[in-house]
């Protein structure tokens, strides 16, 4: 007999499986905020390739953490089903796939210069760029196989070694960027390749924790014997899910990118606070992110047990939370826009008024804007869990490409709206996605869910 759980019941074990993953999703976006920060110290033509670099890499990385996610509903079904093997078998496809795509990957990031150059780059920069990218691309391989073991720890609801294990690397890529970049502790001063070679150590040294945890916590599952077996039909089910998520991500990563080449065309000052306002609006992002997780974990336990009344109560639940921290994040960037703008500049930096002008009006959007966000990555989340991810696809992709875009450009440009116009475009995609998402969730995947299999 199922236990029906009440809803305090669900935000409590939403609470408890979510922080950790919250935290550890905090601990990653400030690995990335250490590496700007170090690297603005160091030299505005450093900071430039690098996140040049960066850029490149994350797209590349974003395609191949599809195989990762697609391993956390897939353990958590094969859990509620008490399907250990199904477990390894999953998490070990997840990991083949991750291999193969960073070996076919490779290549693109040691020869990124003509790339560079063909997107109309500075030569010099795309030089140094190309440069970090041939000693941190080496990066991606660990980056990859950490995500499947973080989503298979996830999955088993381990979630505070996940937090751990982040927290740590936050704290190793801290100390090797600073001894590295800048020369410290008798250490070679590198600049650059110190942050790429910081980048590489961090990766290996979250690899090396994750693989030690999951051996010694999870010997029953026996996750690197025989390792080099093939399981075809499972590699197959793992690439089916895993391909379209990877999609997914790049559509929404390509919105953004898009709009901040807009906010470029207005000039430095708006882009500079568009990267203020989109740096803030991250770190909160997160918060909903790892509620997101936790949406596809519990789901996938739900389908595992074919317990529609679970799902829902969940789904409810869970949206529920990452709607009063949008109302929590809209009231801090409606009262506190000055404040938290002022934290990425110096008192005494001369466009300082322009900026804080600019961004203050981003930053209304921007709670906006965390509404709608926080609403999608749930729904993708949710359905996630149930493994329909196929549709949900094209529903982004035709949000964020074919109505978020253009509008951005309709309103920035054509109505001469600037900055606040291409940001009133992202909220209108968003929008968009979490209408079709949660409409895909609510009417068509729930109902699935207690209806035994043909």
């Amino acid at each position: 007999m199922i236990k029906v759980m009440t809803y305090p019941g669900h935000f409590r074990a939403i609470a408890v499986l979510g922080l950790p993953l919250i935290g550890g999703h905090l601990a990653q976006f400030a690995i990335g905020l250490t590496d700007t920060v170090m690297l603005g110290w160091y030299g505005v033509e450093a900071l430039a390739a690098v996140t040049l670099a960066s850029s490149y890499f994350f797209v590349l990385f974003l395609f191949g953490a599809g195989f990762g996610l697609a391993v956390m509903p897939m353990v958590a079904t094969a859990a509620a089903e008490e399907n250990e093997t199904s477990i390894r078998r999953s998490t070990r496809m997840g990991l083949w796939l991750s291999l193969i795509y960073a070996a076919l990957t490779i290549p693109f990031l040691w020869w990124s210069y003509p790339i560079f150059i063909l997107l109309k780059q500075e030569p010099q920069v795309a030089e140094t760029a190309s440069q970090y990218l041939r000693v941190a691309g080496w990066g991606l391989i660990p980056a990859l196989l950490v995500m499947v073991l973080k989503s298979y720890l996830a999955a088993l609801e381990r979630t505070q070694i996940v937090l751990w294990i982040t927290v740590a690397a936050a704290f190793v890529n801290g100390i090797t960027n600073y001894a590295l970049i800048f020369g410290n502790w008798g250490a070679p001063e590198l600049g650059v390749m110190g942050a790429a070679i910081a980048s590489v150590v961090t990766q290996i040294v979250s690899l090396i924790c994750v693989v030690i945890y999951a051996v010694r916590a999870l010997p029953e599952h026996s996750m690197f014997q025989r390792f080099w077996r093939p399981d075809w039909e499972m590699f197959s089910s793992v690439l089916k899910l895993g391909v379209p998520i990877g999609l997914t991500l790049l559509a929404e990563v390509t919105l953004f990118a898009t709009s901040a080449i807009m906010m470029g065309w207005l000039g430095q000052v708006p882009l500079a606070a568009h990267g203020i306002a989109l740096n803030l609006a991250s770190a909160t992002f997160m918060v909903h992110l790892g509620l997101s997780n936790v949406a596809t974990i519990r789901a996938g336990n739900a389908l595992g047990r074919r317990d529609r009344a679970h799902l829902e109560k969940g789904a409810i639940a869970v949206t529920g939370m990452s709607l009063v921290v949008s109302v929590l994040t809209i009231v801090l960037f409606l009262t506190c826009a000055e404040p938290l703008i002022s934290l990425f500049m110096e008192a005494d930096e001369p466009r300082r008024p322009q900026i804080l002008a600019i961004g203050t009006g981003l930053l209304a959007m921007a709670a906006l804007f965390q509404l709608v966000d926080g609403a999608q990555v749930i729904a993708l989340g949710l359905l996630r869990g149930l493994q329909d991810a196929k549709i949900p696809m094209v529903m982004a992709a035709l949000s964020y490409w074919v109505v978020g875009i253009p509008a951005s450009y309709y309103f920035g440009f054509t109505r001469g709206m600037e900055g606040i116009g291409i940001w009133l475009g992202l909220v209108i995609g968003l929008a968009c996605a979490a209408v079709l998402l949660m409409a895909r969730f609510w009417l068509r995947s729930v109902r699935e869910i207690g209806v035994p299999a043909e």
